[in-house]
């Protein structure tokens, strides 16, 4: 007989799960038979010991056959999704699902929250006034129907396995175990019924992977899980060293991404964004220029429509902070060398755009506003932030973070890759 001891030990002394010890462990969670002490035990020992393929895809398989399945067979056009491992400025869902519907796919976007120094896209979105991020699995296909995209949360009968397994991570330091991260990420995108899939992959200061090496093996370990469960998976590796774009929080994201659609976009979020969606194209079958989508209007109407149509209204005002100071003087005249992404990110946290558990509360307003970028001309004492909070006081901690952020040169750095590298 199996039981939750007898597989911790053996993941901790290095042995592998058979199918059998998996599917189990999956059921006997599901009913409290294994206690969330137990599976946080055996998590760390996978964090350890990891999981050889099989175990993986079967781990995975266990974590979708814990919940429903969505059936996109009837939209009426290819499917296909994207998810990104998070960053600092990370808006390009808010710009590429409804630029991909635009060309005439449909985009199912399940999207987070974020935590810690990465935002999240529906934390975002939610700073449009009305704008419903919780939709049944029934709106969801109504709405891909009729509009062409949806970015939500993922329901809570997806891959409920995950989202209990998630929560034990978060709070038991294996969140950055790379089988674990594949089996969440690709549980979730799985059970929601897309054709095809793109993977955004961060690698760098402002991500969880800090080198190109371990982003590789996640890029590897999703692609192989996603031709196992016949979705047509790749992945692109971009740079997280700096801030991606200007904006970094909330409201301002919203507002550099509808500056994006309106073809205003900056050179770093478009070069990432337009590698993305044509590898979402391509994969999708479908023979369109992506630019040129933005450049007739089509994408910025299909943001459009979306919103209208999850309760939100695109021509609203959006939230302003009570408070802006500038900040982060240039230490030398020069160009702009390097901008932490970490950094920026928590400041922007810190400001209250993020949150430090998951039931914390977000400020629509409050973020970060980049006003020099790496590669440009600065002047010694130029301020280099723009910081946006409704709390005075939380300007302390937020320059606090910024300690030793840049650094500044003497001769004009070339300018580095943002899009890095195609997987799958």
């Amino acid at each position: 007989m199996t039981d939750a001891v007898a597989l911790i030990r053996a993941k901790r002394d290095g042995h592998r799960l058979s199918e059998a010890d998996i599917r189990w462990l999956f059921g006997a969670y599901a009913t409290g038979q294994v206690g969330d002490e137990q599976m946080s035990a055996l998590l760390m020992a996978i964090y350890f010991r990891g999981l050889d393929g099989a175990e993986l895809r079967t781990w995975t398989e266990a974590m979708i056959a814990s919940g429903q399945r969505l059936d996109l067979s009837g939209i009426g056009r290819p499917t296909v999704d994207k998810h990104s491992t998070g960053g600092v400025g990370d808006k390009v869902s808010l710009i590429l699902a409804p630029l991909v519907a635009s060309c005439g796919a449909a985009v199912p976007q399940l999207s987070g929250r974020g935590l810690g120094h990465t935002g999240g896209t529906l934390d975002k979105l939610e700073a449009i006034g009305g704008f419903r991020t919780a939709l049944t699995p029934e709106e969801t296909i109504g709405l891909l129907r009729a509009v062409g995209c949806v970015i939500c949360a993922a329901g809570s009968g997806l891959a409920p396995a995950d989202r209990r397994l998630y929560s034990l991570r978060d709070v038991t330091g294996t969140v950055e175990s790379i089988p674990l991260i594949a089996s969440s990420i690709m549980s979730k995108k799985i059970a929601e019924g897309t054709g095809a899939l793109v993977l955004d992959v961060k690698v760098g200061a402002g991500a969880f992977m800090k080198s190109r090496e371990q982003a590789r093996e996640l890029a590897e370990t999703m692609v192989a899980l996603g031709e196992d469960h016949k979705v047509r998976t790749r992945v692109t590796l971009t740079a997280m060293d700096a801030p991606l774009g200007r904006a970094v929080g909330n409201a301002v994201e919203v507002a550099e991404a509808v500056a994006a659609l309106e073809g205003n976009g900056p050179p770093d979020l478009m070069e990432v964004t337009l590698a993305l969606a044509g590898q979402m194209l391509a994969l999708a079958g479908i023979d369109a220029d992506p630019a040129a989508a933005i450049a007739t209007g089509r994408a910025r109407q299909a943001f459009r429509a979306m919103v209208w149509a999850q309760g939100g209204d695109p021509d609203a005002p959006l939230p302003q902070a009570a408070h802006v100071i500038q900040a982060l003087p240039a230490p030398a005249s020069g160009w702009l060398a390097s901008l932490d992404a970490l950094a920026v990110g928590t400041a922007a946290w810190r400001l209250g755009a993020g949150r430090a558990r998951k039931e914390d509360a977000v400020s629509p307003s409050a973020g970060v506003i980049c006003m020099a970028k790496p590669g440009e001309a600065v002047r010694a004492g130029q301020p280099l932030l723009e910081l946006h909070t409704d709390e005075p006081e939380r300007f302390g901690p937020a320059l606090a973070a910024l300690d030793g952020a840049v650094s500044v040169t003497g001769t004009q750095p070339p300018r580095p890759p943002v899009v890095l590298e195609h997987i799958g």
